[in-house]
């Protein structure tokens, strides 16, 4: 085979895949947003209703690191903390309309009170 056939042998991707191992470790390891449902009493409309809000869980165990590891540690932790929020967050928002539609929906409101006596 002529030599300008040849298919030049390619380097193989190592820090490509350090860096993946590194941000699917931090992923494993640092805090992240989830949306969370509550019940919360309505006492203008009698009822329970459900409400979503935003935590965060925080599993940061950071040891011990020095130099680029820490760094891309923090930048991990940093983007993935963003990615969570913000992924978390649209869900809460839609979640919360759903639920304050259900909540006017079932809304019955206290009956005003009545005066029942007689004015003298």
């Amino acid at each position: 085979m002529p030599h300008a056939f040849r298919r030049p042998l390619r380097r193989p991707l190592r820090p490509l895949r350090a860096l993946s191992l590194a941000a699917v470790a931090a992923a494993a390891s640092f805090g992240c947003a989830y949306p969370r449902t509550i019940h919360v009493y309505d006492e203008a409309c009698q009822i329970t209703a459900r409400q979503m809000v935003l935590d965060v869980a925080d599993v940061n165990v950071i040891s011990s690191c020095s130099g680029n590891h820490c760094v891309v540690q923090l930048v991990g932790q940093a983007a993935l903390l963003a990615a969570s929020t913000v992924i978390s967050g649209s869900i809460v928002v839609t979640g919360n309309v759903v639920y304050w539609l259900e909540k006017k929906r079932d809304c019955r409101p206290k009956p005003a009170p009545s005066d029942t006596a007689a004015p003298a």
